[in-house]
């Protein structure tokens, strides 16, 4: 083999050698950013757990505290006629007037899967410290009952009392056909 030959060969030879270095050099930079990525994601995954891992504390006692609280299931047309009775029981036990035509049945709410709302909406008169009384006897959370919608106004004839206008809601689980 002549020298030209074996300088020729030892040019293709030191080009090969560029030509897979920068290919593998490629190839390990590539690598690296897969690892990375996969890293980042992993660390993201690990992070979202955690905080699902602390926060099961919270939704566990507010799954444990539904199941006990949970109200049975019913007909709107009768939660809405319990609640409009309740209603009107309580704010004449505390002495308030309901006013004539004061008192509405609303549509029921049927847009939550899980839950329907029964609306009632009441017109009264009637000092300050009864109508919060009153307000507070509807107000229950745990019963899944509460005023979403209070007006109050001064009364035209009587500068002692309160006219007030509320919605109140109660949440239930809707029946099964």
């Amino acid at each position: 083999m002549s020298s030209r030959e074996k300088k020729l060969l030892i040019f293709f030879a030191v080009a090969g050698f560029i030509v897979l270095n920068f290919f593998g050099a490629n190839q390990l930079f590539a690598y690296q950013a897969r690892i990375k990525a996969d890293r980042q994601a992993a660390e993201s995954e690990l992070k979202t757990a955690e905080v699902f891992v602390e926060s099961k504390d919270q939704v566990m006692d507010e799954m444990d505290w539904l199941a006990e609280h949970e109200p049975e299931a019913s007909e709107d047309q009768v939660v809405q006629t319990n609640l409009q009775q309740l209603a009107e029981s309580e704010a004449r036990n505390v002495g308030l007037t309901i006013k004539t035509g004061g008192q509405k049945l609303l549509p029921t709410d049927k847009t939550g899967p899980n839950y329907h709302r029964a609306k009632v909406e009441f017109t009264v008169t009637g000092t300050e410290a009864a109508l919060y009384s009153w307000i507070s006897k509807l107000q229950v959370p745990t019963q899944f009952r509460a005023v979403t919608f209070l007006r109050l106004q001064p009364n035209r004839e009587d500068d002692t009392k309160i006219d007030a206008t509320l919605i109140i809601e109660q949440w239930f689980v809707p029946a099964t056909t």
